[in-house]
């Protein structure tokens, strides 16, 4: 009974919050020849930083218990592999890295008898494999054997050489294995899903870039969910249905990842906005039209719709301060008539964001690189974090923090204190925080090369020395954020108290001649604001002519 009750709890959560976002980049498409992918993972009350998982060699017999990522609920145990390898966050020591969003689909179909769920799926494979192929694999024979009781997932699933995509969901309760299929994105193109299936038809001939379970297609008949031919059988519509939510919640985020690198996007606006039922879906995955960069999926992962028709800058939600972000949940009701809010890639209940950028030239401990962040990535700086590190820094891993406890140590604290201080007075305050946002990540970027050289240099005498060389490198970087961000979060309150804007010059805030503090800026309502203000009310605030 309780796990009936978790599973449908859960359900409802990922259907209010819609979370997750990950994009994907092939080899041939990325500025340096890395497979680039990254992962937002959201969900309210969500509290976790960077796990480690060391690599091991296991006793015949030893086991493995499964608590649920989510929710820490025992789930059961399943026999513990001989051999698993080092890793931290969501990539391994061979640069194999693998994220996530729920797409949920058929209620009916996640099996409460199931062991696995998604989470824990997802660190066993990391565990358990040096390539993308190898992973899948993994996770699809685990399943199999063991049962899925998660909702609808998608996958990333990325190694230095291929990048896939793999979509996978349950059979219903007591049927043990899933429904999958898994499509290799083209080495020139881009990929994104955001919480809706996005796999439709597939080449079921193509044995080299596509995989699926036997029953993909018969288990779709044998439930009437499809009748026609195999050739024409979409995975997207028979097990999930892209409804008004699956399209402007979820797609748009999608839509608007592929429009920073196409000029070809107007034509599936329709198809993202919702509303028409019948408008040509987007593709799996498109050729951008210049090369991307870490950087840029950095910027995509901050996200709010600018410049597009799904911008959240024309509304009274905005507040004073034109926030891009809205309270949820998504929709509300007002006169018994249903309203809904823009969900951008970028929003409030991050817990963490990374992107992972995969180098097949490189030895693999040094070639994986995950820029972290354990907050909303708009608001946060990405430190960098190597495959092969063998601890994590202090502020991503906090003894004695948690969801409910603050600490100044905490990275996931330290952020929110900060993005929760600007959010309300986003365009005030924003610009400081991307101040130092940008030049750390500037200064991270700017050292990487002579890092890696240096490692490299160890690396020849030893690999222990270059993997020892940059866990210590990455724990002082993420340590020198968290410092550099608390001296943000004290600036931004003496800076901005009272809604006043306090003069200071390279940081240091100006005082007068006898000591006292600088007289303050008072900036007043933006332009914008100003207008609608008065638009709104009239003459009731004018000032009377004399």
């Amino acid at each position: 009974m309780k796990r009936i009750v978790l599973v449908v709890f859960l359900l409802v959560s990922y259907f209010s919050s819609w979370a997750c976002t990950n994009f994907i980049v092939g080899k041939k498409a990325s500025a340096d020849g890395s497979v680039i992918c990254s992962y937002n993972a959201d969900d309210y009350g969500l509290f976790i930083g960077l796990c480690h998982y060391p690599a091991g060699k296991h006793e015949k017999g030893s086991v493995r218990k499964i608590y649920d990522w989510d929710t820490n609920v025992y789930h059961g145990q399943i026999p513990e592999a001989e051999v698993t390898y080092n890793v931290i966050g969501n990539i391994n020591e061979y640069q194999v890295s693998i994220g996530e969003t729920t797409f949920g689909g058929r209620e009916e179909l996640v099996d409460t008898t199931g062991i696995l769920d998604y989470g824990s799926l997802i660190y066993i494979a990391l565990q358990r494999s040096k390539t993308a192929r190898e992973a899948i694999k993994v996770m699809t024979t685990l399943t199999d054997k063991y049962g899925y009781c998660s909702g609808g997932e998608t996958f990333t699933i990325c190694d230095p050489n291929e990048a896939w995509i793999m979509e996978m969901i349950g059979k219903g309760p007591g049927r043990k294995g899933t429904v999958w299929v898994a499509v290799r994105i083209p080495d020139d193109a881009i990929c994104a899903h955001a919480n809706q299936s996005r796999i439709r038809t597939f080449n079921q001939k193509d044995k080299k870039n596509v995989m699926f379970s036997k029953d993909c297609i018969t288990f779709a008949r044998e439930k009437g969910w499809f009748s026609g031919k195999d050739a024409d059988f979409s995975f997207c519509e028979a097990y999930a249905y892209p409804d008004f939510s699956g399209r402007r919640f979820c797609e748009a985020r999608v839509w608007s990842f592929f429009n920073h690198f196409s000029t070809d996007m107007e034509r599936y606006l329709p198809y993202a906005e919702g509303k028409v039922k019948d408008a040509e879906p987007m593709p799996l995955w498109i050729k951008p039209n210049r090369k991307v960069s870490v950087q840029d999926i950095q910027e995509c992962m901050r996200d709010h719709y600018e410049g597009t028709p799904f911008s959240l800058d024309k509304d009274p939600g905005q507040g004073v301060w034109n926030m891009p972000y809205r309270p949820t949940p998504l929709t509300y009701k007002v006169d018994g008539k249903e309203y809904f809010n823009e969900r951008p890639t970028s929003t409030q209940q991050t817990a963490f964001s990374y992107v992972a950028q995969l180098r097949s030239w490189l030895p693999r401990q040094i070639g994986g690189v995950l820029w972290f962040g354990n907050d909303d990535g708009n608001m946060v700086a990405y430190t960098p974090i190597y495959c092969g590190n063998t601890s994590q820094p202090e502020c991503y891993n906090t003894k004695g923090a948690d969801a409910v406890t603050f600490s100044m140590k905490n990275a996931f604290w330290v952020c929110n204190w900060v993005s929760n201080m600007v959010y309300p007075r986003y365009s005030l305050m924003f610009g400081s925080l991307k101040s130092v946002r940008d030049s750390l990540e500037t200064s991270y970027f700017s050292a990487q090369a002579e890092i890696e050289r240096k490692a490299m240099v160890l690396y020849d005498e030893n690999p222990s020395l270059a993997i020892d060389f940059l866990t210590d490198y990455s724990i002082d970087k993420a340590q020198q954020m968290i410092d550099r961000w608390r001296q943000l979060g004290t600036y931004l309150i003496v800076k901005y108290n009272d809604m006043a804007i306090k003069p200071d010059e390279d940081g240091r805030f100006i005082r007068t001649e006898t000591g006292l503090g600088a007289t303050v800026e008072r900036p007043g309502f933006p332009e914008n604001v100003a207008r609608e203000i008065v638009k709104s009310s009239g003459d009731r605030y004018a000032v009377p002519e004399e």
